[in-house]
This record gives structure tokens, C-alpha cells and sequence, in this order.
């Protein structure tokens, strides 16, 4: 049985049928490549006790999808007990066809729990490199710790992927990527060029796969796909910027038939399991997950773009982010906007509801902790960016309502997009100290970016300074976030990058914190 169908939930069946079925006809004529054809690298993610994705995709020029025929490969998989294979502990074949780029996604059944693999694929003679992979612990082991390595936003003109070359070595168990995997602009050309340039936009399938194509073909970010399974979500850059569900900046009317193509194209990329509507149908793709290491953490993966209200307060004929004052803006305001859907906010409910775990993540896009621009003296003061929580408040509320109501395990909110390290508290009123009637309801720690750039130091200073809930702030720093998760404390590291220009760089903490159990908030250490 071909695995790539294990991956397709209900409705998915046509496409399955076709990846198992097109390599049969051709398999006695099946091309051979000229060039090596993992160029591309190979991908783990999605850990379960009991199974794992491994991903790769036939590429043998990154530059040139025209380079691979327009025909099925069947690639042969193995996962091994040890790096040199003499031990394998499953094996099979899969296809690789052109309608989903030549990707291939196989869902590795029948491993043991909490056991680190190794992994590789075969075309013809060609051997991809190894990746090493683990398997989630059983749901009633309590793990001695886990090592998470956190990161986000890596636009490819502005930096190198010395950070990824970082996380490789410090050899996580497990990574989590929380958006802006690529940016939709920007020339195919070397990183950190004088001046970025929005060119050579995607709108089509096409380019959006030349530009994951692109970015995947970083020795670094390969190196980091190596180290460990991911667990990923997207941002707004794996499509359109600031997009808002089927809203774009320009309105455009054809929005929905790019959504979908960059849907897609994610979906071709990533390690991920995930349900679609039907044959070819992407426009439907749920990403969020929950993935569980034992009793020690409960890893709640949410989508706060496809499904979100549009921005409040838009100026007339324009879509995208703004700054708005809140008192002047009613519609944030409005109990019914979401940023998670319905659907979405009902399913992570009951999943904190029914956690046992000691430590509940909600690995998301964006700081949900209030970054309000200018001084707060009152529940409605400030001016805030909409396309962040702050542009959904009610939303937040009743988030910060279920994790009230529901008594989930020390949750930590984890977070990107907005390219700087921010520690923070979070409770129902950001306008008023923490109190019994006021407490901290829980933690968030957000990354900086990869690679993408941000802020002056001085100007995130000054958030700091209006925002005492939030505890430190650092803006012109590149790198990632390193945590370690034990039964009694949560450790975590900002690691920050000497030179993001350098893909020698060097790295050092520049800051760490602990969340200790049974006691929300970040105290630095």
C-alpha cells in the first residue's frame, strides 16, 4: 500500500488512489535523473507514540522544476535503529508525483514509543541524506525532560539560516516552527542583498513551490530538518501578507484560487499530517493539531489565519494591517469576531478540558500578550496593531476564559511573527496589576525572527515600558528559542545570533527565564 494516502483524511480518497496508482503503469520505464535528486534534503515531523511523516521531494535542480520529468517515481523508504542502517525497523515504498510536486509524504506505522530513528529514501541508485527522527513517549509516561527548539519568520533576502545550523547542534527532540516558513516576495537570487526588493511576488502554484524550492535548498535549514521531527504551522507569508482568511491587502477577487495554490504548496513541503476536502481540493487544509509527549506536555497547534475575522476598522477599499486606537474602534469590540473560528475555539476547549498533561503549549502565530503603542490608563486606552490579539480581544477574552475554566496545566502560549523576544504575563486585564481578582492566567514566550527584520531597540523599549506585563523585550536580535521542559520547571533560553549576514555566526543566550509548575509567569533567571 502506498503511505502517502495514510496522510489524507476523509474525502481524500481520489488522490490517494491516484499517488498508489500511477507508478504501476510506468514502473518499467521509470526515468532515471541525471543529477542527485534529494536536493531538497528529507523532513520528519507529526510525532505520535506509535508513528512518525517523513517527507522528502524529487528535485535534482532547485532553481528548475522543469529539470524532473513530468512523470510518477516510486521512492523506496527505510527507518532504521541505527545511523547505519543494519537494524531496520520499517520500510516500504511510496510515489512521488507530479500533481503533488514530486513530494513525498509516508507515515511511518509501527515504531516503538519515545525511540529516536533514523531515516532515509532511495531512487534508483540515489541515497538522501539520513535524518534522524523520534517517536512521541507513551500517553502515560512521564519524561524526564524534553528539549524544544522554537522558531519562526525566515525571509530569505535578509539573512542567512545560521540559526538553523545552531538549533542542528543543539540537538532538540523535537522543533516547532510557528510561521513565515517563506516569504510570497523576493528575488531568486543570494541572501541579505543591500536593499530588499518586493519582486517576483507568487500568486501561482508554481511559484509558490519554486519559492519553498528556494528556501529549502539552505544547507542550514536542511541541517535542521535533520536533527529532529517538527511540528509546524503557518503565518501569513506562506500566502499573502496580512492576509485575513479570504481577504487579501488588495481585495482581490481572485484571492481565494491563490489561498488555495499556497495551501498546497505547503502542504507539499511540510512533515505534517493534515485533512483536505477532496481530490485536488487545498482550499480546505486544517493544520491545527495536538500532539502529546506523554504526560510531560500537550502541544495544542492552532490556525489563526484561514479562519479569522477580517481586520477591524479597515479603511474603505484596502485589506491588510493597520494601527487603531481602541477607544475609536468599535468592532473590536464585537463579541463575534474570532481569530480561531468557532470550530477551532470549541475544539481546543475540549482539548484543554480533557489534557492531563503537566505543561499545556499553545504553539500559535503571533504575541497574544497586549502590545498597546502608547500609554494605557484605562481597559480602552492605547493604539494597537489589528492584525495581531490585540486586533481581537473579545476572541482573547474568552481564550483566556476556557484556560480559567478549564484548569489546564501551566499553559505557555508560544509565539512568533512580530521578529522579537518578548517575555510576558498574561491575564484578563492588561490594564491593572496581576491580583486575585486580576492573576496571571498564563506565560508567553515569543522568538525573534530567523532571519527577517525588525524594529530599532529603542523603539520595542518604550512597548516595554507601556506594557508592564511585559517583562523584557529585545528586537535587534536574530536567532530562535531554546526550551527545556521538565515535570517541575520550564526553562527557557533566547539564543541570539552574532551576525545574521554570516552563516558562520556565532550564538549566545541573550536572556533566559523559568515558568515554574503550578505558578504562572515568567521570572527571568
Amino acid at each position: 500500500m502506498d503511505q502517502q494516502r495514510r496522510i489524507f483524511l476523509a474525502g481524500a480518497g481520489q488522490l490517494a488512489v491516484l499517488a498508489a496508482c500511477r507508478p504501476l503503469a510506468g514502473a518499467a520505464a521509470q526515468p532515471v535523473l541525471s543529477s542527485y535528486p534529494f536536493s531538497l534534503g528529507v523532513a520528519s515531523g507529526s510525532p505520535l507514540p506509535d508513528s512518525v511523516i517523513l517527507w522528502t521531494r524529487i528535485m535534482s535542480d532547485p532553481l528548475n522544476a522543469a529539470a524532473v520529468p513530468q512523470v510518477a517515481f516510486t521512492v523506496r523508504w527505510e527507518v532504521a535503529h541505527d545511523q547505519a542502517f543494519t537494524r531496520i525497523a520499517a520500510k516500504g515504498s511510496a510515489s512521488a508525483i507530479p500533481e503533488l510536486a514530486h513530494s513525498v509524504h509516508v507515515d511511518a506505522t509501527g515504531l516503538a514509543p519515545g525511540r529516536w530513528y533514523f531515516y532515509r529514501f532511495m531512487l534508483g541508485d540515489a541515497v538522501s541524506p539520513v535524518g534522524r527522527t523520534r517517536t512521541a513517549p507513551t500517553p502515560d509516561a512521564m519524561p524526564g525532560t524534553l528539549k524544544l527548539a522554537v522558531a519562526s519568520c525566515q525571509h530569505w533576502e535578509f539573512g542567512s539560516y545560521a540559526a538553523h545550523r545552531h538549533i542542528a547542534n543543539a540537538a532538540p527532540d523535537l522543533v516547532a516552527f510557528l510561521g513565515d516558513y517563506i516569504y510570497e516576495w523576493g528575488p531568486y537570487q543570494l541572501k541579505h542583498p543591500p536593499r530588499a526588493h518586493r519582486v517576483d511576488e507568487s500568486f501561482s502554484l508554481a511559484e509558490y513551490r519554486a519559492r519553498y524550492a528556494q528556501y529549502k535548498s539552505d544547507p542550514d535549514l536542511q541541517a535542521s530538518h535533520l536533527a529532529a521531527p517538527w511540528i509546524v504551522t503557518w503565518d501569513d507569508h506562506e500566502v499573502a501578507n496580512d492576509y485575513a482568511r479570504d481577504r487579501d491587502e488588495l481585495l482581490d477577487p481572485k484571492f481565494a484560487q491563490r489561498r488555495a495554490a499556497a495551501y498546497q504548496a505547503f502542504y507539499e513541503h511540510m512533515p505534517l499530517r493534515a485533512a483536505v476536502g477532496g481530490f485536488g481540493d487545498f482550499a480546505r487544509l486544517r493544520i491545527y493539531d495536538r500532539f502529546d509527549w506523554g504526560r510531560l506536555a500537550s502541544f495544542h497547534v492552532l490556525d489563526d489565519r484561514q479562519y479569522r475575522a477580517h481586520h477591524a476598522c479597515q479603511p474603505k477599499n484596502r485589506g491588510g494591517s493597520i494601527s487603531v486606537i481602541r477607544s475609536s474602534c468599535a468592532e473590536l469590540r464585537d463579541p463575534a469576531r474570532s481569530m480561531l473560528g468557532l470550530e477551532q475555539e470549541n475544539w481546543l476547549a475540549g482539548g484543554l478540558q480533557a489534557s492531563k498533561a503537566r505543561w499545556n503549549f499553545l504553539a500559535q502565530q503571533t504575541p497574544m500578550a497586549q502590545s498597546s503603542q502608547t500609554p494605557v490608563l484605562g481597559p480602552d486606552d492605547g493604539r494597537v496593531w489589528n492584525d495581531g490579539w490585540d486586533g481581537y480581544p473579545m476572541a482573547r477574552q474568552r481564550l483566556f476564559d476556557t484556560l480559567a475554566r478549564t484548569g489546564a496545566a501551566n499553559p505557555i502560549v508560544l509565539a512568533g511573527d512580530v521578529h522579537t523576544f518578548y517575555a510576558s504575563d498574561l491575564k484578563a486585564d492588561f490594564s491593572r496589576p496581576p491580583s486575585p481578582a486580576n492573576p496571571v492566567l498564563a506565560t508567553e514566550f515569543c522568538g525573534t525572527s530567523i532571519s527577517s527584520s525588525s524594529r530599532p531597540q529603542a523603539r520595542t523599549l518604550q512597548y516595554v515600558d507601556m506594557n508592564p506585563h511585559v517583562k523584557y523585550g529585545r528586537s535587534d536580535k536574530r536567532g530562535f528559542m531554546l526550551m527545556e521542559v521538565a515535570p517541575t520547571a520550564t526553562k527557557v533560553f533566547f539564543v541570539g545570533l552574532d551576525d545574521v549576514k554570516l552563516a558562520s555566526s556565532g550564538a549566545a543566550t541573550i536572556a533566559q527565564f523559568r515558568v515554574e509548575h503550578g505558578r504562572p509567569g515568567a521570572i527571568r533567571t
